[in-house]
């Protein structure tokens, strides 16, 4: 059974060897399915995701020609044709971003010893920035943003399921580097606050809300939420 890959760079496995994907066209219209997997995408959307607004004479058989060859890449079965355009037909387990999600579905309804284990098992299924090879993709940049966020969220899930536990010393150093890479995320400012707090060290929650609340202030004009 193949395995896809899109929380990193775009990836296609049998067993532990990648397949060799193609130009552009073919690692385009892979990325645009598997982000819709198991959901027909349109041949009118496909086109518009490739060429933009003024599309080439030819952009319906160059997409008909990309389509054979991922075909023959994957073999029979996954790509099937619609009436509207085509669709990615694969099982829940063979695309990184839906066992991702289910893990994450897992660990919401799970006992609070058991959340951080799986929300932990979920991040270490991202290779990088996700589609970090189709960064420059026009199509491919919305969904990167959206992706990048559902993963900051779970991360911050999990610094919080970590912190319920009484994980407290050790947290300090990834979230400090977390705050400095993103500066205007209160729940990870909150969580250090918290960190620093259970470990004795409350003149440095102090300081680290009045930093957040005058980072707040300067950049967005908000004061800190009542959490």
């Amino acid at each position: 059974m193949l395995e896809f890959r899109i929380l990193g760079p775009l990836e296609v496995l049998e067993g532990e060897t990648p397949l060799p994907l193609g130009g552009r066209n073919q690692r385009a219209v892979l990325s645009l399915l598997l982000l819709r997997a198991n959901d027909p995408v349109s041949t009118e959307r496909l086109v518009d995701q490739l060429w933009g607004e003024h599309p080439p004479r030819t952009a319906r058989t160059s997409l008909q020609n990309t389509v054979a060859q991922l075909r023959k890449l994957l073999g029979p079965g996954l790509l099937l044709t619609r009436p509207s355009g085509y669709v990615l037909d694969l099982d829940a387990d063979q695309l990184d971003l839906s066992r991702f999600e289910r893990l994450v579905r897992e660990a919401r309804s799970a006992d609070p010893d058991q959340r951080a284990p799986l929300l932990r098992a979920a991040l270490e299924l991202w290779r990088g920035s996700p589609l970090a090879d189709l960064e420059s993709e026009t199509f491919a940049q919305s969904e990167i943003r959206r992706l990048e966020e559902l993963r900051l969220g779970v991360l911050e899930e999990r610094i919080a399921a970590d912190l319920a536990l009484g994980a407290d010393a050790e947290l300090i150093a990834e979230i400090e580097a977390l705050v400095r890479s993103n500066p205007l995320r209160e729940r990870l400012r909150g969580g250090l606050m918290m960190a620093l707090y259970h470990c004795g060290r409350q003149a440095e929650a102090l300081a680290a809300y009045h930093e957040a609340r005058r980072t707040l202030i300067e950049e967005l004009g908000i004061e800190p939420g009542p959490e």
